[in-house]
């Protein structure tokens, strides 16, 4: 066809050949687009999966960590740093999907997605192993994510860890031709969208993968529940009905195993001789009279079918009888007064009873979070009375008060750079000085406000300054002292910060003598 002049009907001929070997590959490129589109598709269904089965292991390592700290504690917190690792690089990777996934009107039109362009852009410059920040910005973040899980696996882990540096290596890769060619050229450099995505997605189920295989190990194939009963990884518990029991009443509370099941029932329960018949939710009830005051045993054996063979689990635990009280106790967490302008953090319980029965009041005095915790902001007048009621177990009720003083806070002093009473400094320091007041030795850490005060230097007028530093007139005076004089900063203007309603006594004056 080449050697002579082709006739028209040859040129047709020629023509239609290229038409339909265009159009073969055009159909056999839809074809395999739209294969990636839908193995992505499943990778990402996969990846769902491996989600929550990880989520699933990751609470699993919590609870034995929680039952068995000596065993499983470090892999709980080598886990903990996997999970934040492999999330943050995930997140990361899913990002970049997503701004693919942009730039085409139909993510899931997959025969749409087969120019390479957004990657080509944000990656490469031109040759090969020349990136853009974001080409770079990928390959460090592979490489940081494969060394990071290496070095937190450490020496325990290394045949996973090393696993999974192989699984994310970015050396070089040796093409068809026998030819090297950078790893991320090789892998994304002028591919389809589609095939680039997939591949993204591929990283992402890779990461996934590395989490089940650190898991699995750190788990040693212990997930979500045992097979079956094992009686040296079970404890028995005892659960009180209340913290402490009041002498003369009945002990109350169960006993349980380790692990609580309430479909595991007991064949039998013995303690401290006697068999106990009241079982509920998978507990033995217990009921008996409490005996001394102090620390009482409850010892026997919890028994149970395996295969057809009792098992027995031995009870040895002790329980605390504390004698019934007839009063509340009350104590000022700062000491035995309270002040105002301040508010007072108090407890207030009564030995043997729960804090949501016991009811205190007074003037100024609130509740705040916390066990037996008040806080209390004292009023008018010198004393205020604390009364306190509260119903023992058995229902008796009991009433308590006591007296606190009410004492205003302490006149402060006033302060240069937090110094006070007798200082020196040169002039130089002190008209740049900040002046406040101070409360010396006060239990409370309160802040003051400094609004004004006034200077007197010797021969000098007295100077009245507005704010915490000196003004250009309480410099001029001050530039007048000589070497020995003292100044006095007095007639503090003083705010208390978070309660300005509350006045403050007058401020101590403080004495600077000038050094030159």
């Amino acid at each position: 066809m080449a050697g002579g002049k082709l006739t028209p009907r040859q040129k047709m001929i020629n023509l239609m050949y290229l038409i339909f070997i265009a159009m073969l590959a055009l159909n056999m490129s839809k074809e395999v687009l739209q294969a990636f589109g839908l193995m992505d598709e499943k990778l990402e269904a996969s990846n769902v999966a491996a989600t929550t089965r990880n989520k699933s292991s990751y609470e699993n390592l919590a609870l034995k960590a929680v039952e068995q700290k000596e065993k499983y504690g470090d892999e709980k917190v080598k886990a903990d740093k996997i999970k934040k690792l492999s999330n943050d690089y995930y997140n990361y990777i899913e990002g970049i999907k997503e701004e693919m996934k942009a730039t085409v009107d139909d993510p899931t039109d997959y025969e749409t997605m087969d120019k390479g362009k957004y990657l080509d852009d944000n990656f490469f410059k031109g040759d090969d192993g020349d990136y853009k920040e974001a080409g770079q910005e990928f390959l460090g973040n592979m490489d940081n994510f494969s060394s990071q899980m290496g070095s937190i696996l450490g020496k325990e882990f290394k045949g996973i860890g090393d696993g999974i540096i192989k699984r994310f290596s970015t050396e070089k890769v040796t093409n068809r031709d026998g030819e090297e060619r950078f790893w991320l050229d090789y892998n994304y450099k002028g591919f389809p969208l589609i095939a680039s995505l997939t591949k993204l997605t591929q990283i992402q189920a890779d990461i996934k993968t590395s989490e089940t295989e650190v898991l699995s190990a750190m788990l040693q194939g212990q997930l979500a529940e045992d097979a079956g009963i094992n009686a040296n990884t079970y404890n028995t518990i005892l659960i009180p009905k209340s913290p402490a029991t009041l002498q003369g009443e009945n002990f109350q509370g169960k006993i349980v195993l380790g692990r609580y099941d309430s479909s595991l029932v007991p064949t039998k329960v013995i303690v401290n001789g006697k068999e106990i018949t009241n079982i509920k939710d998978g507990g033995a009830v217990l009921d008996f009279p409490a005996g001394n005051v102090g620390e009482n045993q409850i010892k026997g054996k919890f028994i149970f079918m395996q295969d057809g063979v009792p098992v027995e689990i031995p009870i040895e635990t002790t329980y605390a009888v504390v004698a019934k009280p007839n009063s509340a106790v009350i104590s000022a967490d700062k000491m035995n007064v309270v002040y105002r302008g301040v508010q007072n953090p108090m407890t207030i319980s009564v030995p043997g009873v729960a804090d949501n029965v016991v009811k205190a009041s007074a003037p100024g005095l609130r509740k705040v979070k916390g066990v037996g915790k008040y806080m209390m902001s004292p009023g008018k007048g010198r004393e205020v009375k604390i009364n306190v009621n509260a119903k023992l177990p058995d229902g008796t009720p009991i009433t308590s008060s006591q007296m606190f003083r009410i004492n205003d806070i302490p006149a402060p002093v006033a302060a240069v750079r937090g110094e006070y009473g007798m200082i020196k400094m040169p002039k130089s320091t002190l008209q740049k000085a900040t002046i406040s007041s101070v409360l010396p030795d006060f239990v409370f850490d309160l802040k003051i406000n400094t609004n004004g005060f006034s200077v007197k230097v010797p021969g000098q007028p007295t100077v009245i300054v507005k704010g915490n530093k000196f003004n250009a007139a309480a410099i001029r005076v001050l530039n007048k002292a000589r070497r020995g004089d003292a100044v006095i900063i007095f007639d503090v203007k003083q705010k208390l910060v978070g309660n300005s309603g509350y006045y403050l006594k007058n401020a101590s004056p403080v004495n600077v003598e000038i050094t030159n």
